[in-house]
C-alpha cells in the first residue's frame, strides 16, 4: 500500500480521469478506487496506485481508505438510494481518517432536495469533516458520452427540456477546481457552482454540433413519457431514468441557466467555451452518413 492521501473515485470516468490526469501534472501522489480495476490499469498505466472500490462492496474500503486524508468523491449513476448505498462509504472513510471530502455535485442542488446529491451532501455535512461541494451544471462531454451513439447514429438530440438554457461545463475545469480543492486547504468548506461561460439551449447546441461536424445536427424535445420509454427502450434502469428525468425537468424549469464567475475567480482564466469543446471532441461522434 503506498503513502497516498487522496483517494479519488469516478476514475476512469468524466471528471475522474481528468481529476487524475491534473494530479499527476501536479506531482501530487493520490489512489485511485476503482470498481473496474483492469481499466482503470488500461487507462492510467501499470505503475498508478489503484485498488478496488465498490460503493456496494463494504470489504473495498479498508485498503482503499487506509491512510487516505482526502476524498474525491463521484456519484455512480446507478446509485439513488443514497442511505443504503452512500453513506456507509462516507462514514468507512471518516472512521479511517478522511478529514476532507471534495464532492461533485450538481448546480441548483440546494433547491432540490429530490436528487441524490442533495443528500450526499447533508451525509458529508454531518460527519462533521471539511468539505468542498462543487456543484456543476450540466457537462458538456454528457454529448460525447451519454448522447454520442443519438448524436452519431441519428444525427439528434433528444432530451426533454423544450426551450429552456443549460451553462454547459467542460468536464477539464471541473477537474481543474478540483484538483485546486485537493492540494490548497483555501478552499475547504466552500461551495462552488460551477458554470460555462454561457447559456445555451439545444437548438444552439445543434447548431454549433452541426457546424463542428460538418453534419445537420437536430435538437428533437420530446415529452417525459417518451423519453422514459426511449430509456427503457436502450436498457437504462428505471431508477437512473427517474434521476436522470428530474434532472431535465430542473433544467426544463429554467433552473440550469444561471452563468456565475467561479471558474473565473478560481482558475483565473475563462471557462472553456462549447465552440473549443466540439472542436477537441469532433472526433469522439465519428458520424456516419444520413441514409435516403
Amino acid at each position: 500500500m503506498s503513502n497516498s492521501k487522496i483517494l479519488i473515485t469516478g476514475a476512469p470516468g468524466n471528471v475522474g480521469t481528468e481529476v487524475v490526469y491534473g494530479l499527476q501534472r501536479a506531482g501530487v501522489p493520490f489512489r485511485i478506487g476503482a470498481y473496474h480495476v483492469e481499466s482503470a490499469r488500461t487507462t492510467f498505466g501499470a505503475d498508478a496506485d489503484i485498488v478496488p472500490f465498490d460503493f456496494l462492496q463494504p470489504e473495498t474500503y479498508e485498503n482503499a481508505f487506509a491512510g487516505v486524508e482526502q476524498l474525491f468523491l463521484v456519484r455512480p449513476p446507478a446509485l439513488s438510494n443514497v442511505a443504503r448505498d452512500i453513506a456507509p462509504a462516507i462514514q468507512s472513510a471518516v472512521a479511517a481518517g478522511v478529514k476532507h471530502i471534495v464532492f461533485l455535485s450538481i448546480q441548483g442542488v440546494e433547491n432540490n432536495r429530490v436528487v441524490p446529491h442533495y443528500k450526499i451532501e447533508q451525509a458529508v455535512l454531518e460527519t462533521g469533516i471539511d468539505y468542498t461541494f462543487l456543484r456543476a451544471s450540466f457537462f458538456m462531454q454528457n454529448l460525447s458520452t451519454t448522447h454520442r451513439a443519438e448524436i452519431r447514429d441519428e444525427h439528434k438530440i433528444i432530451v426533454p427540456v423544450g426551450d429552456a438554457k443549460t451553462s454547459f461545463i467542460d468536464v477539464r475545469d471541473i477537474a481543474s477546481v478540483a484538483v485546486l480543492a485537493l492540494t490548497d486547504d483555501a478552499h475547504r468548506n466552500q461551495k462552488y457552482t460551477l458554470t460555462g461561460g454561457e447559456a445555451l439551449d439545444y437548438y444552439q447546441v445543434a447548431e454549433k454540433l452541426s457546424q463542428a461536424l460538418s453534419q445537420p445536427i437536430t435538437y428533437m424535445r420530446p415529452s417525459v413519457n417518451t423519453f422514459l420509454r426511449r430509456q427503457k427502450k436502450h436498457g437504462q434502469k428505471f431508477g437512473y431514468s427517474l434521476v436522470v428525468t428530474a434532472l431535465y425537468t430542473i433544467t426544463r424549469l429554467g433552473n440550469a441557466k444561471t452563468v456565475t464567475d467561479d471558474v473565473m475567480r478560481l482558475l483565473g482564466r475563462a471557462p472553456i467555451s462549447f465552440d473549443q469543446f466540439a472542436h477537441d471532441y469532433a472526433s469522439s461522434w465519428q458520424l456516419s452518413p444520413i441514409l435516403a
